[in-house]
């Protein structure tokens, strides 16, 4: 589509945060013109009903029209975590493979991690990561900067050559800040710019101590031939002490991790009030750390702080889906790793009772070489739509604009961007689903490099048919 350009999608179902309708929607120039609830199945009509959104500068342009026959038009999902792995690590992943996974996946916003080689801790590399991410036009893309120079955990100057509407999020992803003192310098400058600190929250002293029983057990495993990152692999001719060597390490390293977790969430809220600063949570695995999340949110309801702290919490598909306490997901090496069901079951009723602020994939690309090796991290930006989809709308009566708001409107209002949602004015960054039909999981498929998924092979319900950004279709 040309810079002026109209598009009319009609015969659909338009669900976002707070619609839910039979509709129309009109697009000019890369923005929604208009939208109209009520049935509509015919381009003839849909064009009757654009008029009233049409000026006379637009009476040049032909419209393109759009049957969506019926499927789920909701606005685009928003990443508020993803690794690209560029620049540096580009047989992982790259711009283009990042990008194709996104659109395929819905996705039409994502926030990139600054865990690349080099670590960008340079708003400059940042911007020219950004200019050529968004020259493909594609997604838009925000690229984070390191809350330390290369993550080195005491120089945080970067911060002050910051601004907020370029560089609305920063973060130390991949592990936590060492220092409380250099946290509370950082969020105190950032606290000052209006930007959000992101936290992998993960003590690194127990990380470090957690480090030892993944290595004996990635020995057990490589010794015996099962490979690490394909949890559905059968292996019957592994003794049972084995198997038992192998799990009884994981439990202990994941023990140590859930502890490293709920003690650097609790440690990164208390530095963030002190500094009024913006904490956002990444990766939200354990009851504990959600209740920590909770009752910040409770003190700022109440009042109680007034500098300028808050505190909001993401949580990924993988951990609403999938319980990493036996064999095989235990095997599904992720940090933070797979929960118990009951951290499982907190997470969701954080999500329904509106602690958790927005589901983010931690879309973390490895080569099957570096999964062997123990990489932590899965492929899930083209399996996000369905398994939220799966488990939260089909199984735990979720509401698909309740579902919007958590993967579109919510993390548009964090980063401060006019999408998000169907309404006038808005970037026309939509997404058409079905989110009845039933798909198996097959990584071979996948537009990312990435193809380690511990949904291999599994059937989720929702499946992504159409990827529009500024009305153009992209996928």
């Amino acid at each position: 589509m040309s810079d002026s350009s109209i598009l009319i999608i009609y015969n659909a179902r338009l669900v976002d945060s707070k619609i839910d309708s039979p509709g129309t929607v009109t697009v000019a120039n890369g923005k929604i013109r208009g939208i109209n609830l009520g049935e509509c199945k015919s381009a003839k009509k849909a064009f009757l009903l654009a008029q009233a959104f049409l000026s006379e500068s637009d009476a040049d342009t032909t419209p393109e029209f759009y049957d969506a026959k019926g499927l789920t038009l909701m606005p685009s999902f928003i990443d508020m975590h993803v690794h690209f792995r560029y620049p540096g690590q580009t047989q992982k992943e790259d711009l283009d493979s990042g990008l194709k996974a996104a659109v395929a996946g819905g996705y039409g916003t994502v926030v990139l991690m600054p865990n690349t080689n080099p670590v960008i801790s340079d708003p400059l590399l940042a911007k020219k990561v950004m200019d050529e991410a968004n020259s493909k036009n594609l997604a838009r893309v925000f690229q984070t900067v390191s809350i330390t120079k290369n993550f080195e955990g005491n120089d945080t100057s970067a911060i002050e050559k910051l601004n907020n509407d370029e560089f609305p999020v920063i973060s130390e992803d991949g592990h936590d800040v060492d220092s409380a003192a250099t946290m509370l310098e950082g969020m105190k400058k950032a606290g000052k710019k209006n930007i959000i600190v992101s936290c992998h929250c993960e003590d690194p002293s127990l990380a470090q101590a957690a480090r030892p029983y993944r290595q004996r057990a990635l020995g057990f495993m490589e010794q015996y031939g099962i490979p690490a990152g394909k949890v559905n692999v059968e292996t019957p001719n592994v003794p049972k002490a084995i198997n038992f060597e192998i799990d009884g390490n994981l439990t202990k390293a994941n023990s140590l991790l859930a502890l490293a977790e709920d003690i650097a969430t609790i440690r990164n809220i208390e530095i963030a009030k002190t500094a009024g600063c913006h904490v956002h949570i990444c990766h939200c695995s354990t009851k504990i750390s959600m209740d920590a999340v909770r009752r910040a949110k409770e003190e700022i309801a109440l009042g109680n702080t007034s500098n300028g702290f808050d505190c909001t919490v993401e949580v990924t598909p993988h951990h609403l889906g999938l319980v990493g306490t036996d064999a095989p997901n235990i095997r599904a090496l992720v940090n933070p790793p797979l929960r118990s069901e009951d951290d499982r079951r907190a997470l969701i009723e954080a999500l329904r009772d509106g602690t958790v602020d927005a589901i983010a994939t931690d879309h973390a690309p490895h080569t099957q070489e570096d999964k062997a090796k123990g990489s932590p991290g899965f492929t899930g930006l083209e399996t996000a739509f369905a398994v939220c989809n799966t488990i939260l709308v089909k199984k735990e009566d979720f509401s698909l604009s309740k579902l919007s708001r958590l993967m579109s409107d919510n993390p548009a209002k964090l980063l401060r961007i006019k999408a998000g949602r169907l309404a006038v004015g808005y970037n026309a960054d939509l997404v058409l689903v079905n989110p009845d039909e039933k798909w198996i999981v097959n990584s071979e498929n996948f537009a990312s490099k990435g193809k380690s998924t511990p949904l291999e092979g599994k059937q989720l319900t929702g499946k992504v048919h159409a990827t529009f950004f500024g009305g153009k279709k992209v996928f």
